[in-house]
């Protein structure tokens, strides 16, 4: 994120504290790896304490806010889906492990699936990401991505 940019949003500002995957877009490489990363703990923690309906409940507020909070912090930053803003690849990390029983394994994998169809981005994936603009734009494709690797990680599970 260039200075310019960086000027335009706090950390001190709920909206872009979340936009910003609670600081982890702040990174100076990787930042969606990061915004993925930051988003463990909270499936670590819904997985073991949530029940499934709750879990779902928040993997879907999560998404919806998302439009907004997206939105809001790319309007702030006079800039369309900034690579800083990561809450896309949190609600993608959460759609991911739906349902999932929960290790290290398992977690290591959905973490691993869900980059490798955000940052390949496959048809749709990619039609969306080019089309689609606004917070919904900066969050379909994520959700997206989320949905590819839950789908290839229930099926790999099956299998076993």
């Amino acid at each position: 994120m260039d200075k310019q940019i960086r000027s335009r949003v706090s950390l001190l500002n709920p909206v872009h504290f979340l936009a910003l995957g609670f600081g982890s877009g702040l990174a100076a490489k990787m930042p969606g790896t990061f915004g993925t990363l930051a988003a463990l703990p909270l499936v670590v923690l819904l997985s073991h304490y949530a029940s499934f309906s709750i879990y779902l409940g928040v993997t879907i507020l999560v998404s919806v806010a998302g439009i907004w909070i997206c939105g809001k912090a790319a309007d702030d930053m006079k800039v369309h889906d900034d690579s800083s803003i990561v809450w896309d690849e949190v609600a993608g990390m959460l759609i991911t492990m739906i349902a999932v029983p929960l290790s290290w394994q398992t977690l290591a994998i959905g973490f691993v699936l869900f980059r490798f169809f955000d940052i390949l981005k496959p048809w749709p994936i990619s039609y969306l990401d080019k089309h689609v603009h606004g917070g919904f734009g900066i969050m379909i494709d994520d959700v997206l991505a989320g949905v590819f690797a839950l789908c290839v990680l229930h099926i790999g599970l099956a299998m076993i």
